[in-house]
């Protein structure tokens, strides 16, 4: 049973109950590893669980979202929310909402919004990932575009986490579960928990030549 700092029904989101657990779970066992990290904020639901977990291990979340929402969100779309669409700038507005969810859940100086599209910031960051959360766009330019740059930052013996892997189409887009694959097919990952839409894959740690296993 996780007790969270904030009552995590009444923030915005699409993420279940149990797949939250499942994440927060999956944060807490990459202790010293390093930071985790998750692509796509929204409101941040999802920075709540794994937040909550890097402040147990005394770690950090970053977590990037250009916050202009994705194509489901946007006006016209079944995913689309009033609330969130800023009428003055005529686009779409997640960051308000974010930085609500952490100062009322006490993870501001846990989780460390960054504002920018993930492809950008990749570019610039070269330190170890404990965990990587991939929940941002659902194209299959985004999706292929977050794995491919963010999945080797991956520690040995860390989490890759993908969510909505609809393995039958009539349930969901396909790109999250093409880049499920692909994970699987790189012989670098091997999967540890499904829970709903979400995948748990474990990098696989460094051998020796003597085929013992590195920490």
């Amino acid at each position: 049973m996780i007790t969270l700092p904030i009552d995590i029904e009444a923030v915005k989101g699409f993420m279940a109950p149990q797949e939250g657990a499942a994440l927060h779970r999956a944060a807490l066992s990459v202790d010293g590893l390093g930071p985790c990290l998750e692509i796509g904020s929204y409101c941040g639901k999802s920075a709540v669980y794994l937040g909550q977990a890097c402040r147990k291990m005394g770690a950090l979340l970053f977590t990037v979202d250009h916050h202009r929402g994705s194509e489901e969100n946007q006006p016209g779309w079944d995913y689309h929310d009033p609330d969130l669409w800023d009428a003055a700038a005529g686009v779409m507005d997640t960051l308000p909402f974010l930085r609500a969810t952490l100062r009322q859940a006490g993870l501001e100086e846990t989780v460390i919004p960054i504002v920018g599209r993930s492809g950008l910031v990749a570019r610039a960051w070269g330190q170890p990932l404990g965990l990587l959360f991939i929940d941002g766009g659902h194209t299959r330019h985004a999706a292929e575009t977050d794995y491919r740059l963010w999945s080797p930052h991956i520690a040995p013996g860390g989490v890759l986490a993908i969510h909505d892997v609809f393995p039958d189409p009539a349930q969901g887009g396909r790109p999250p579960f093409e880049i499920y694959q692909m994970a699987l097919a790189s012989g670098l990952f091997e999967e540890e928990d499904a829970v709903s839409s979400l995948r748990i894959l474990r990098r696989a740690r460094e051998k020796t030549r003597g085929g013992a296993a590195l920490a």
